[in-house]
């Protein structure tokens, strides 16, 4: 689901490229981080442009530092290691050894050596294949999912022995996703896939379109353009798979996926049944305002500036609860996407929604999700009864369905972790009727 905090602005770059004194930029690099090593934000501070100072104060500086040597304790060592020039700007790389762990930085200078931002890059760390991927047991097709003016990559995963097998459609959650919602190290949906068909189960899953068209997505558009158009030709798609049990084929929706599943359901009535993985239950703006507030606890920052930040914050995605354009013009944004989005959204109920079908449903839930949360899976619980539904709450997996030691933060999400076996299993057994 989306995230509305930010802790520095990256300035944008543009072509025109000028000559820097490398040196300087290396010692003003170390400096800087030698006065956060020494307490001296407000000194730090100074090092920013005037516009940089509008978006970062010395109180932002100090939240930072103490949160990452929180995080990963005391500094070792921490020297420029390299640079890029970036049109009218300058990236200097800085490397920082730290008790637990390292961290690289990037900060970002002006043509007056002025620092207009900085930021934190990925750690570089591979995908790993979980010990339950047995490829001698199924085997890949690469494909495509076609609408007008749209050609979708995909992957047909088979089991090899067997014949007239389930088939799973996965359908990602928000924002650009590729065909394994690749999130830093981990790509859920190529774990799930694999997983399936160790256990004679086949899926079918595919590039999002907002990854591949992201120039369609700057003006007014739906969940109809975002998700269900390619949902509903992958469904087909797997309806043409050779050796597929037409009468046993499901959806997967993950997160945003899954809150749009029981939508998918009614679309599709011949659908065998649906798994609601990590679905909210709740309005999209509920989400949202619950994860500010968590991050904000996570920080363990009292201060007025952080709290006020937090109200103004609030205050902002409140906005996105319309039901109604009225005088508003479709293609008006609010927190990034446009009024038409809100509106069809907000008057799409999911758990009324689900109430009312006939396919067999199973929702899952990790109780260290923080983006989606318990609360989610209760109210599912309360509303859903029959022999129809089943439920299954993996008190230590978060959003991925990876173990974990704590509910976190995204830090966590740049760690490899893989979908858990066990959840494999259920899934399988579930489909299999087990």
């Amino acid at each position: 689901m989306k995230k509305i905090f930010l802790l520095f602005v990256l300035a944008a770059f543009t072509l025109n490229a000028f000559s820097q004194n490398i040196f300087s930029l290396f010692g003003k690099a170390n400096t800087f981080f030698d006065l956060f090593a020494a307490g001296k934000f407000e000194e730090a501070h100074g090092y920013f442009s005037e516009e940089g100072k509008t978006k970062v104060t010395a109180e932002n500086l100090k939240q930072f530092w103490t949160g990452l040597q929180n995080r990963l304790g005391k500094v070792k060592a921490i020297d420029a290691t390299g640079s890029k020039n970036q049109g009218e700007f300058y990236a200097v790389t800085v490397s920082g050894e730290f008790e637990h762990d390292t961290q690289d930085f990037v900060l970002v200078f002006d043509k007056s050596e002025k620092l207009v931002g900085m930021h934190l890059p990925p750690k570089a760390v591979t995908y790993r294949s979980p010990g339950y991927a047995d490829s001698t047991l199924y085997k890949e097709k690469s494909t495509y999912i076609q609408t007008p003016g749209h050609q979708l990559a995909a992957i047909i995963t088979v089991p090899k022995d067997g014949n007239s097998f389930p088939v799973v459609v996965l359908v990602h959650g928000s924002g650009p996703n590729d065909m394994d919602e690749t999130i830093g190290p981990n790509k859920p949906f190529k774990d799930i896939a694999a997983g399936l068909a160790a256990n004679g189960i086949a899926s079918v899953r595919y590039v999002k379109r907002t990854l591949l068209y992201p120039a369609e997505f700057g003006k007014a558009f739906t969940v109809k353009e975002e998700v269900l158009d390619d949902a509903l030709q992958a469904i087909a798609l797997a309806k043409t798979i050779e050796g597929a049990d037409l009468k046993n084929i499901y959806v997967l929706g993950h997160s945003l996926g899954g809150m749009l599943a029981p939508r998918i359901a009614t679309l599709v009535p011949d659908l065998k049944g649906i798994i609601l993985a990590a679905a909210p239950a709740r309005k999209l703006t509920d989400l949202i305002i619950e994860q500010n507030k968590y991050m904000v606890a996570q920080s363990k920052d009292t201060s007025a500036v952080l709290q006020k930040s937090l109200a103004d914050a609030i205050t902002e995605i409140e906005k996105t609860r319309l039901t109604k354009l009225e005088k508003m013009k479709p293609d008006s944004l609010l927190l990034g996407l446009p009024a038409s989005y809100w509106v069809d959204l907000n008057n799409y109920n999911q758990v009324e929604t689900a109430k009312k079908l006939k396919q067999r449903i199973f929702v899952i839930q990790g109780g260290y999700d923080f983006q989606v949360t318990e609360a989610d899976y209760n109210l599912w619980k309360e509303a859903l009864t029959g022999n129809n539904v089943t439920f299954k709450l993996y008190p230590d997996f978060n959003h991925l369905f990876s173990q974990q030691e704590e509910k976190g933060d995204v830090v966590q999400y740049q760690k490899p972790a893989n979908v858990e076996q066990r959840a494999i299993e259920d899934l399988s057994n579930w489909i299999k009727g087990l």
